[in-house]
């Protein structure tokens, strides 16, 4: 797979660069947005990523742009402390391009993709917490269960929980292939191709990363570490995390609360000016580039600091 940053021109569209500005990008990857962002204006980028890997790529980009890129190891989730531990003050943009990169992908031994057998790890930090056989192996058939159904949207989630804890009895399971093989003998093909897999290797990933609570503490920090003015863009890949970023952005910029089921109390201060009113999808020459981005969808506010 190229390495190819998703909606690249939709994310500079809507950050518009500019000289002397300070832009976090909060999901370095392979860099695509970062040299982008270094390439659209005289500015700096802050890149965090909590993938050791990433830390070998920023510093090769970093030597095409004289100390203009800035590398932070963490989760963007902690992108507070990270900035505040190295020195740096508000920013005039936060970008992240969520959910797993094109390399993790491509390597099989770091255990995210059925398309090779590998071990069944899915860390993005690979040296910290326990891996997605940790998970498989150790949870009860209810947790994996719930956790499958809420982060994959599988509806056979109880079946195919039942499944591996029948079959980790006999033998922990260890590898890519052997879990793709059991969820494959629960859960039929669809017509759409997509393999019966996919849903229960993006929820194992979803709870081994803790994906959706770094981006909840992502989304609370913007507008801590964000200059007023200043643009967060969000790029995310399936329907929790668009629904967490539609529903801060809404709540945050004077819509309706986070829920419709608790009572209207006083009014929140604005504090963000949405700069998407829907989500913004890639384009169909995009698509048909880069089949990953098919599922793309792009939310953008700016930070007004509670002034209306």
């Amino acid at each position: 797979m190229s390495h190819y940053p998703v909606m690249l021109n939709e994310v500079l569209s809507v950050l518009s660069p500019v000289d002397g500005g300070v832009y976090v990008d909060g999901t370095f990857g392979a860099g695509g947005y970062a040299r982008a962002i270094l390439d659209a204006a005289d500015c700096t980028v802050v890149a965090i990523d909590r993938d050791p890997d990433a830390a070998k790529r920023a510093d090769n980009l970093s030597k095409d742009y004289a100390g203009r890129l800035i590398f932070l190891r963490g989760c963007f989730g902690d992108v507070e402390n990270l900035l505040a531990e190295a020195g740096i003050g508000k920013v005039d943009g936060f970008v992240l391009d969520l959910g797993v990169s094109s390399f993790q992908l491509d390597q099989a031994e770091r255990g995210f993709s059925f398309r090779e057998t590998g071990p069944l790890d899915m860390r993005m930090d690979p040296e910290s917490g326990p891996s997605a056989a940790d998970l498989v192996n150790s949870a009860d058939e209810k947790e994996l269960a719930d956790l499958i159904y809420k982060y994959g949207e599988e509806r056979k989630s109880r079946q195919i929980a039942r499944r591996i804890v029948e079959l980790r009895r006999a033998a922990p399971i260890e590898t890519t292939g052997q879990l793709a093989d059991i969820i494959r003998s629960c859960v039929p093909k669809s017509r759409d191709g997509i393999d019966p897999a996919t849903r229960t290797f993006q929820a194992l990933r979803i709870a081994v990363n803790d994906e959706l609570g770094e981006l909840e503490r992502a989304l609370d920090a913007a507008e801590k570490i964000l200059k007023p003015h200043g643009k967060m863009v969000v790029v995310s890949f399936h329907s929790l995390e668009d629904g967490l970023v539609k529903r801060f952005f809404r709540a945050q910029s004077g819509g309706e609360s986070v829920s419709r089921y608790l009572p209207q109390t006083d009014t929140a201060p604005v504090k963000f000016k949405l700069l998407t009113r829907k989500a913004v999808k890639p384009a169909a020459q995009e698509i048909t580039e880069n089949s990953r981005s098919r599922s793309a969808r792009l939310r953008a506010a700016e930070y007004i600091g509670g002034a209306l």
